[in-house]
């Protein structure tokens, strides 16, 4: 194992939640499951080793990894880190500040992907607080 499990599944449900890390959790251990070490390896890895490091706070960590990601054109993690980080103590108005800030250093192509990921995950924030 390259990483903590325990605290990388902890995390994963502080942050999305029990029927999101529950089902991580059943993922993780069915052994015949397509490419189930890259899920046990994000768990154990991102969630248990990464995040949990005390030197940035978790609010910082989720203003790298946005940026990251957007850089990358990563699409549905923009949205899963857009939702993190709100997690994390970031606002809407400083995740906005986060996209302007990509447009000069990765490009209006790679932001306008960001916008439309972080507008998707906003949406369905508000409909997660509405039903």
């Amino acid at each position: 194992m390259i990483g903590d499990r325990e605290k990388g599944v902890a995390l994963f449900r502080e942050i999305y939640g029990d029927k999101a890390a529950d089902g991580l959790v059943g993922a993780i251990e069915n052994e015949n499951k397509f490419g189930v070490e890259c899920i046990r390896w994000s768990t154990d890895f991102n969630f248990g080793s990464v995040w949990p490091r005390e030197a940035l706070e978790r609010k910082l960590r989720s203003c790298a990894v946005l940026g990251m990601m957007i850089a990358l054109r990563q699409y549905d993690e923009i949205k899963y880190h857009t939702k993190m980080g709100t997690k994390n103590g970031l606002s809407k108005a400083e995740i906005q500040e986060i996209l302007y800030s990509s447009v000069p250093y990765c490009g209006i192509p790679a932001s306008n992907t960001a916008r439309a990921a972080m507008e998707e995950a906003f949406a369905e924030m508000e409909q997660s607080k509405s039903s």
